[in-house]
């Protein structure tokens, strides 16, 4: 009886030990933060894709062979290569050194947003009162725009592919929830 109660007992702990394993812990993440990273990927991605020619295409398909010795091959547009935007992913979030926390003087609420321009553009005047430069909360942007490209890149794909009209919200609002629909703010 006691071998019996010995075994239920390790059977019990070993169930319990599985079933804890397969429990994914996460933290609780800084909205503000992801938002902010996934708008900024969203903006620098759409920034990269609009530099592209739209008359360029890529030639995709299958490798197959078919039985009279020909290749199935299609042409579609450059920006909506997989191989291309996965490129483009690759060394997007470098760029996040180019935004940081920006408070609204009037409601307080924080964003954030670029405040360097981009080689081919010129912002104006940027009030630099606004934003909190800290170089631990660039690094947090770098690392929260890759675990975004890296968790939604099969949906950044498909919202590219599809001709999404507004990406930063089917993203960054449906897809991930990690935005409001009330912050809906200009990078």
């Amino acid at each position: 009886m006691a071998q019996k109660m010995s075994n239920m007992k390790f059977l019990f702990r070993f169930g319990m030990l599985l079933l804890m394993s397969n429990i994914r812990v996460e933290g609780k993440r800084d909205h503000v933060l992801y938002c902010g990273a996934c708008r900024a990927l969203v903006d620098e991605l759409q920034h990269e894709l609009s530099k592209v020619n739209p008359k360029k295409t890529v030639e995709v398909g299958s490798f197959r062979i078919s039985p009279d010795g020909t290749q199935e091959r299609n042409k579609i547009p450059l920006i909506k290569s997989e191989a291309y935007i996965s490129e483009v992913l690759e060394n997007i979030c470098d760029k996040m050194n180019d935004y940081n926390l920006h408070v609204d003087p009037e409601t307080k609420e924080k964003s954030y947003k670029r405040f360097a321009p981009r080689d081919d553009e010129n912002m104006g005047s940027v009030d630099f009162n606004n934003f909190q430069f800290d170089f631990d909360a660039s690094s947090a942007l770098k690392y929260a725009c890759e675990t975004v490209a890296e968790e939604y890149e099969e949906e950044i794909f498909s919202l590219i592919t599809q001709d999404t009209d507004s990406l930063v919200d089917k993203l960054c609002i449906e897809k991930s929830g990690f935005c409001k629909i009330t912050s809906h703010s200009e990078l």
